[in-house]
Order: structure tokens, then C-alpha cells, then sequence
């Protein structure tokens, strides 16, 4: 065999290929006999096949191949196989993310990220760069968290000029921007993720963008104060690829010509790990940072930064408020500033008023954040101008008192009190006493706790072939639209409950009024087992939501009888609902869903889910009566609805239509609802039946089966003269009490609504040509044609004020 090999070698190059070839299996398609002594796939010693001659078709015909000598073939081929392999390489290949992190504050929106993409090995390479304040001790050597979360720091870039001044600022860019570039060279990362506003991310923006590296920037398009705004939008022009965190935010970026499908509006990555935050024994983290005779919601976290466009101010600022905490007389950690030029002398403010050694005082440079979600979750209030504060805290539902104007342009739940001019310490004290130790509604403005899974996605998305210049997208802007990664529409959407009599229902509800799903139950009688119910059903719904691309933005609640909107209580039910008075819905909900909740009588939501989806919409002035179990209704005006100084307006069914009237269920005669109500028809029809005056001919009522409004109008239709004559007064009832709203309130449109409201609206329609003032005469009265207007209304109070939030 060495012999061989040996002759081969030496033999001519012809030869030598043409033996070589032989061996290979389109040898002999190419037309060549194989050597004698070659493997021809035959025993040794068979009969050789006799060989026919191939057709000889036209020299056109023929393929290409058989022009072609056996070895180039075999070379084309191979070199076609490689190229295909090396295709499928590049496809299939890593995406090379880097990630590069300043500061404590940008690393807890990082970290979840960076955590979901080590979680994918398969789909991606992480390269952690740590620079800025991370590595500096006074500020706390934030970095060792990094590690500790097991991350491994493949550079350390010192980059921060001492000084905290403006000059210092620039010269820490400078330094940057001079030593990003080796390392940049070095990683070669197919894309860098840059977060926020930070004077360190706009050196990252520019080197990455000036070394053709595609950049991911998390939280542009929000507004906010001071120089961070042009910081942040300077990153948006530089960045590729945009994720931010609400809908606002998203319609910033697309006014700021930024192409709408290099958009996804994931929410604030820091709430996935806010949201699932659940950690019992928060009482140890509590006594480890304020002391051990601290209770929860008995202390105050304080965390203030120097406002770069006016240091002298914040710095008068900061002051004031350690003047207010200390004559406040609560427990209290504050934090250290950041870097930003002023810190130095905020510092020394807090040194000269002794906030270290003050017994109410902890001062601290760094609280890990899995701690310090703890510590504000369960805060009696939180102090101060950090993004954490009109941001993160929202999601607990903890009060908080922003200072100046730092913040002053961020979206806020209603729990944020504004002290725009903090320039008294008597203000900073007040808003002390307002806001401490109250609970608001847990907000979800900045995120829903999805936000990782829907960044991954769209990074598995970002194809590396497309060009790398950006292009912008120039008016006309697409309004209201969101995609995700598949560009599938995400329904924006309410969970609408209904508590009536009988049912209690919840409904997925879009932003068109189509109820996407519904879900129905018995109304149980008892407030807890009634409490737990809605629980279980919105949490069940919610779930689904996710799996049906609905988006929840709150949660909605119809229910009888008074209350109180601006709390979410029930004052008092109907006497359909019993253990139903001085209820508080919102807290439970929101405390369980975390999303913000609204309460409003059934009446009133049937008069705004006319003005969002009905006949009413558009419409300055109109009254809706429902009939239904009750008679109930509600009054737009000027656009908005009225609720009265009691919250008892549009109690339409107590009008009085008759001084000697049957009885009425709130202890009143001769109301419109003793009359025209489904409990007024069924009163009447229990009395012909009990005489054997209400079935006619092809009539009949099942002995297990109650007798009701609805054997009422049956027997009316077939000719039962005692049933069109109740019918008829109850009509004539209820059109006397429309023409006494008309006289009051002169709206512009009456809608009636509910089951009742058909065979009510010709009778109606007559009282008023009889008994209105012909002024009033011309103003018409309509049926509804909304299916579900108590669900749709519970839907439109989470819809409306959700997309119209105005600061």
C-alpha cells in the first residue's frame, strides 16, 4: 500500500487525478470506465452487465455535466456543498450581545435581561463591559453584585474623572469614548444594549454607532427633566433598535421619525422581578438597614440626585428636605446621589447636618436591589427625585413625594405628589403628612412583568443581513398601533366585572368594545365567598388574556347600588346584593393583579359605555335609563359623567311619577322603578296569575318554573287585555320620568337600555308628545344596541383613562 500510494504520487498529475476520481460515485455518470482492480460494486469474478449505448440526443440536449471532465464536476460539487454548509454556519450562528452597565440604577433594568439571554446559551453569547460608577468605592463598588449574580465581567473600563462638577462629566465621556474602542474591537459584538440617559450610555451610543455595531436602547422616548432629556433622545437618534416601556413613550419614538417596526413596547424589564417579588421575611431585611424597632410602613427611603442644569437649587433642595425628615421624626435610609455633577456637595450637606451619626438616619452607599424592593415596597413613603421613586415604586402602590423637576415630565401612578417648587421646607413637610403611611392602587404604567421574554424574542428577530443604516420614518406617524416581534397586533384591553343580582360576570373587553372572552357565575351571597369568586375569575382571565394576545390595562367593576369612585368603595347595595355595603374592591384586585382598578354604579357604566361604543358617543349631553331588575341610569354632561356631591346622581329610577303609587324597594310610592322595573311586571304578573288572569291561549307555565316579567309580555303579545294594560302603565310611568329629565337636564339624547327598553320605547315616545314642552318635544329617545352595556362600561372607565393620561 506505501508502494502504491508512493507510484501514485510520483506518476503524472492526470494520471494520478483520473485514478483518484474513480473511486468516486458520479465517476462513471460522467462516462468513464472504471480501472481494472477498482471496486466496480460487483462480487469478484461476475459477468460484466452489458452496457447500452446511451441515446445520442442533439448536442443542445444534452446536460451540462457530460461536458464537463469527471474531477471538475466532483470539484463544483464539493465546493457547492461547502458553501451550503457554511451558509447554514452563518444562519444558525450565536448572536453576540454585549452589555454594558454604568451604574446601580441602569444595572436593575439590565439584569433581568442579562439573565434571560445567559438562560439561552443556544441563541447567544453575553459579553458583560462594566464601567462608570460601578467601580468606584465611595459609591460603593457596585460592580461586586454583577459577580455575585454569577455574571462573568469580561471588561473593567475605569472611566470616571473625580470632581463631580460639569467639567468632570465631560472629561468621564472623553475618557470613555477613548478606551471603548479596543474593546469594542476586541468583542466584536453583533449588538450592544445601552439603557436609559446616563452621560456614560451616550459615550456607549456613540462608540458602538461610529464601529458600525448595532445598538439595542431600553427605556427611549420617555420625558422626564433636566439634561437626561437630551441625553436620552441624543442615544435614540444613535440607537437601531428601540424597546420602551409605554405607550407613550413608543408614539414619542415615532414622532422622533424612528421606524415603527425597529419598536417594541415590552414595559420596563426591572418589573419582571418587581412584580414577582414576593419575599416573606422582608421584616429582616427591613431590621437589618433601619434597626430593629422598625415596623413596616413606620419609615421613609430617601434618595436624592443633583439636578445638573441647576446644581445650586438642588442642592438648596436636598437640604430642605433632611430639614423636614428630621423635624418629621420617622426612620429614615437615604440613599447616597449618584456621580452627577453637584453629588460632592450633597454629600457634604448631609455630613454637616450629622445624617450619619442622627439616630433616625441611615445613610448608605448601596442596597442590593432584591433588598431594596423590599424596603420600598413596604415603606411608609419614599422621598426624593430618583426615576425609582415615579417608576418602580408605582408597582407597590407606595406613596411617594417626587421633589422638583428632575421627573417632573414622567408618566406617574396616582400615588407620586409633585413638590415642584420645593423651595419652602414647610412644603416638603406637608407633602410629608399627606402622603405617609397611605396605600394606593398598584400601577402597572411602566410594565405588566413580561417585558424579558418579548426583548429576547425580538433579539432572536434582529436579522444581521439587513443593512446597517438606519432609516427614519418622516411623517405620516401611525397612530395607536403596537406590534410585537411577529408584527401581530397586541389587543390593548379591560377586565370588565358585572355584579348583578343574579350573576356575576367577567369579560376580556379590546379597545373596540369586542368582548373576547366571558366568563359567567352564580353571584354567591355571602361578601366572602363572593370576594373570592371575583379573585379567582380575573386572575383566570387574566391568564387567558396572555394566551389570546390580550393586553390588560386595568380592571373595571359594575356594580349596584352607591359608590364611591375616586376609592373604589360600595357605600350601600341594592337589596339584590346582600353583604355588599362599605366594600373596598380596589385594593384586593389591585394588590392581586397589580393593575390599576375602577368602581362605578351599573347605571353609570351603562351611560359610559354609550359614550364609548353606543349612540352616545360623540355626544356633549345625553341620559341613559337602563330596565332591567331595576330602573338605574346615568348623565353625561359635557362629555363627562356626573356623580353628584354624594355620589347618588342619576338615581333615575327613584323619580317620583305618582304621590299614590304602589311601593317602591327604597321605601318610597309611586317611583318610576314600582312601576316599570322587571321585579314592578313580575309583582303584577304573580297577581293575574294567582287569579288565573294571565294565560291565554298557547300559554303555559311549567309548575317548577317561577312565574315573571317575561310571562308578562308573552301574555300581552298573545292579547291578554289586563297584560297590555300593565304594560302599558308601566310605560306611561316611565315616559313621565323621561320627560321630567327632559324639563331638568335637557339633554340632547335619551337612550334607553336593558331588556325592558323595546316594548317601553312607543309608549314613551307618546307621554312626551303628550305631557313635554314642545321645546323639549323634538329630542328623541332611542333603544340601545349594546349587547353588554354594563361590561363595556366597566371596560371604558379602564380604557378611557388609561389612554388619555394627562399630567
Amino acid at each position: 500500500m506505501t508502494g502504491r500510494r508512493k507510484k501514485l504520487h510520483l506518476g503524472s498529475k492526470a494520471k494520478t487525478t483520473a485514478s483518484c476520481c474513480a473511486r468516486l460515485p458520479n465517476f462513471r455518470a460522467a462516462g468513464r470506465r472504471a480501472p481494472p482492480g477498482r471496486n466496480t460494486g460487483r462480487p469478484p469474478g461476475a459477468v460484466p452487465r452489458p452496457r447500452k449505448a446511451p441515446p445520442r440526443p442533439g448536442l443542445l440536449a444534452q446536460p451540462i455535466a457530460e461536458f464537463l471532465p469527471a474531477h471538475e464536476l466532483y470539484f463544483k460539487n464539493l465546493s457547492k456543498r461547502k458553501k451550503q454548509v457554511m451558509e447554514k454556519k452563518e444562519n444558525n450562528r450565536k448572536l453576540r450581545v454585549c452589555v454594558a452597565t454604568c451604574n446601580r440604577a441602569d444595572y436593575s433594568k439590565l439584569a433581568p435581561i442579562m439573565f434571560g439571554i445567559k438562560m439561552e446559551p443556544e441563541f447567544f453569547e453575553l459579553d458583560v463591559v462594566v464601567l462608570g460608577s460601578h467601580l468606584i468605592d465611595d459609591y460603593g463598588n457596585t460592580y461586586r453584585m454583577i459577580e455575585q449574580d454569577d455574571f462573568d465581567i469580561n471588561t473593567r473600563l475605569h472611566t470616571i474623572v473625580r470632581g463631580e462638577d460639569e467639567a468632570a462629566m465631560v472629561e468621564s465621556v472623553g475618557l470613555a469614548l477613548v478606551k471603548l474602542p479596543d474593546v469594542l474591537n476586541r468583542l466584536k459584538p453583533d449588538i450592544m444594549i445601552v439603557h436609559g440617559d446616563r452621560f456614560d450610555a451616550l459615550a456607549l451610543a456613540t462608540s458602538a454607532a461610529l464601529m458600525n455595531i448595532r445598538i439595542l436602547h431600553i427605556e427611549g422616548g420617555e420625558v422626564s427633566g433636566t439634561i437626561d432629556d437630551s441625553i436620552r433622545h441624543a442615544i435614540t437618534k444613535l440607537a437601531h433598535y428601540h424597546v420602551c416601556c409605554t405607550r407613550s413613550a413608543e408614539q414619542h419614538l415615532i414622532s422622533m421619525c424612528e421606524d415603527h417596526d425597529r419598536i417594541l413596547l415590552a414595559g420596563c424589564p426591572s418589573y419582571d422581578k418587581l412584580l414577582s417579588a414576593k419575599n416573606k421575611d422582608y421584616m429582616s431585611i427591613i431590621r437589618m438597614w433601619l434597626g430593629d424597632d422598625v415596623k413596616s410602613k413606620d419609615y421613609i427611603v430617601a434618595l436624592q440626585h443633583p439636578v445638573t442644569t441647576d446644581i445650586k437649587h438642588s442642592i438648596k433642595m436636598f437640604e430642605l428636605t433632611l430639614d423636614a425628615l428630621i423635624s418629621f421624626n420617622k426612620r429614615t435610609l437615604v440613599l447616597f446621589p449618584n456621580i452627577d455633577a453637584g453629588s460632592k456637595e450633597m454629600v457634604r450637606v448631609m455630613r454637616k447636618k450629622g445624617i450619619e451619626h442622627h439616630p433616625n438616619f441611615r445613610a448608605v452607599k448601596h442596597v442590593p436591589f432584591d433588598q431594596f424592593i423590599q424596603l420600598v415596597a413596604h415603606a411608609g413613603c419614599m422621598i426624593g427625585n430618583s426615576s425609582c421613586g415615579v417608576r418602580e415604586v408605582g408597582a407597590f402602590g407606595t406613596p411617594v413625594i417626587n421633589l422638583g423637576t428632575r421627573q417632573i415630565g414622567r408618566e406617574t401612578g396616582e400615588n407620586v405628589l409633585h413638590v415642584r417648587d420645593a423651595d419652602t421646607q414647610d412644603k416638603i413637610l406637608q407633602a410629608l403628612h399627606l402622603q405617609f403611611g397611605k396605600q394606593y392602587p398598584c400601577s402597572k404604567i411602566y410594565g405588566d412583568g413580561n417585558a424579558v421574554p418579548r426583548i429576547l424574542k425580538f433579539l432572536k428577530s434582529i436579522d444581521l443581513q439587513e443593512p446597517l443604516q438606519k432609516k427614519f420614518c418622516f411623517p405620516p406617524v401611525k397612530d395607536n398601533i403596537s406590534q410585537d416581534i411577529d408584527h401581530i397586533l397586541e389587543t390593548l384591553s379591560a377586565l370588565a366585572v358585572d355584579l348583578g343580582g343574579t350573576n356575576l360576570r367577567v369579560a376580556i373587553v379590546s379597545m373596540k368594545g369586542e368582548i373576547v372572552k366571558k366568563y359567567t357565575q352564580f353571584n354567591p351571597k355571602t361578601y366572602e365567598e363572593r370576594i373570592n369568586l371575583i379573585l379567582q375569575m380575573c386572575v383566570e382571565a387574566a391568564a387567558e388574556a396572555v394566551k389570546l394576545n390580550c393586553r390588560i390595562l386595568g380592571v373595571g367593576i359594575s356594580t349596584g347600588g352607591r359608590v364611591n369612585p375616586r376609592e373604589g368603595i360600595v357605600l350601600h347595595s341594592t337589596k339584590l346584593i346582600q353583604e355588599w355595603n362599605s366594600v373596598d374592591l380596589r385594593t384586593p384586585l389591585s394588590d392581586t393583579l397589580h393593575l390599576p382598578v375602577w368602581v362605578d354604579n351599573d347605571g353609570n357604566c351603562a351611560a359610559l359605555a354609550e359614550r364609548k361604543f353606543g349612540q352616545g358617543k360623540g355626544l356633549e349631553n345625553f341620559v341613559t335609563l337602563i330596565t332591567g331588575t331595576g330602573i338605574g341610569g346615568g348623565i353625561i354632561h359635557q362629555h363627562e359623567l356626573i356623580h353628584g356631591s354624594s355620589f347618588c346622581a342619576a338615581e333615575l329610577g327613584h323619580i317620583v311619577v305618582s304621590l299614590d303609587g304602589p311601593d317602591c324597594s327604597c321605601g318610597s310610592h309611586g317611583c318610576i322603578e314600582a312601576y316599570a322595573s322587571g321585579m314592578a311586571l313580575q309583582r303584577e304578573a304573580k297577581k293575574l296569575h294567582d287569579e288565573d288572569q294571565l294565560l291565554v291561549e298557547g300559554m303555559s307555565v311549567p309548575k317548577d318554573e317561577a312565574v315573571g316579567a317575561l310571562h308578562l309580555i308573552q301574555a300581552a303579545k298573545l292579547g291578554n287585555a289586563k297584560a297590555q294594560s300593565i304594560l302599558r302603565t308601566a310605560g306611561t310611568a316611565l315616559g313621565l320620568g323621561v320627560v321630567n329629565i327632559l324639563h331638568t337636564m335637557n339633554p340632547s339624547l335619551v337612550i334607553l337600555s336593558g331588556v325592558l327598553a323595546s316594548h317601553y320605547i312607543h309608549t314613551v315616545k307618546d307621554v312626551i308628545r303628550q305631557q313635554a314642552l314642545s321645546s323639549v318635544q323634538d329630542v328623541d329617545v332611542v333603544v340601545s344596541d349594546l349587547v353588554e352595556p354594563a361590561l363595556l362600561g366597566a371596560a371604558s372607565m379602564v380604557l378611557d383613562y388609561t389612554t388619555r393620561r394627562i399630567y
